[in-house]
């Protein structure tokens, strides 16, 4: 098994400091349908600026680094246990390169472990096996802001008028979009999951944000449902930064899970414009950024 800490390093540097070329061209459409002048046009200005001179410089694109969330798929036979150690020693490394602010913070201590390790979930690693011999390692770094306006919901909810179907979870989604208001720093891009249980939902929610903005849902019915949602949540006026305007959304990716019939969970992952993620393949010894 070959040793991968380096080239995990280097995922976290690209992540952290080189927004993907999806959301840059997004951000580039949104300036363009603001007033200028305007606060929005002036927020996502500085926001453009921002990215390019975090990728010119290579330092973070923000100053909260955000929660390293792995998904690791490797082939039969590598040990799991030394991905996870040569994982925490990127991320240790990246963190003393300043790619990482010293963010991992015990809940009950409160003492900064300085190095953004924690006993457990602190960087979170998802391994699954795969067939085939392509390695492949998928990289987010979500903010505190955007996670901190997450929502999830359970269905039927009648404060809200929301039964157990599309027009229902439509209503929640929108409902969490206008309580996060500019908190989340928006412009923001949606994971949304229909069903499971309370924590595989809010795993699916988080996962379907590794999909691209400019992708198309594979089910037609769910493809049209993410258009309508970014278009309605971006009628709410909210705007960049939530100081007004036309984009709220950037984007909204929808998946749906198996449930019980006694629930009907629908969770909502809300990422900030800030939207960090970067995929790595290993193949026959070559390694690939995306």
């Amino acid at each position: 098994m070959h040793d991968l800490t380096e080239s995990i390093l280097e995922l976290i540097r690209l992540t952290s400091t080189d927004l993907p070329p999806d959301v840059e061209a997004s951000l580039h459409r949104a300036i363009g349908q603001e007033q200028p002048g305007s606060a929005a046009y002036g927020a996502l200005e500085t926001i453009l600026q921002n990215v390019e001179l975090s990728r010119q410089n290579s330092t973070p694109i923000c100053q909260d680094t955000g929660t390293p969330i792995f998904y690791f798929y490797h082939p039969a036979g590598w040990s799991t246990r030394a991905l996870r150690q040569q994982i925490e020693t990127a991320v240790a490394e990246a963190t003393k390169r300043a790619y990482l602010r010293p963010n991992s913070v015990n809940a009950l201590t409160d003492k900064n472990t300085g190095n953004n390790l924690g006993d457990s979930y602190f960087p979170t690693i998802h391994l699954e096996e795969v067939e085939g011999d392509t390695l492949t390692i998928e990289l987010m770094l979500k903010g505190g802001g955007c996670e901190n306006v997450g929502a999830q919901y359970s269905l039927p909810n009648s404060q809200l008028g929301a039964g157990r179907d599309l027009a229902g979870v439509r209503k929640v989604v929108l409902d969490a979009v206008q309580k996060a208001q500019g908190q989340g720093c928006a412009p923001g891009v949606l994971g949304v999951a229909i069903g499971g249980d309370r924590g595989s939902s809010y795993y699916a929610s988080k996962e379907v944000l590794y999909r691209k903005l400019d992708d198309v849902n594979p089910d037609p019915r769910l493809a049209a449902f993410e258009e309508r949602l970014t278009a309605e949540a971006n009628q709410l006026g909210i705007g960049p930064m939530g100081f007004g305007g036309k984009t709220t959304v950037l984007g909204t990716k929808i998946t749906g899970l198996h449930r019980l019939p006694a629930s009907f969970f629908v969770s909502v992952s809300y990422t900030c414009w800030a939207y960090r993620r970067c995929r790595m393949t290993i193949k026959v010894d070559v390694v690939s950024y995306e």
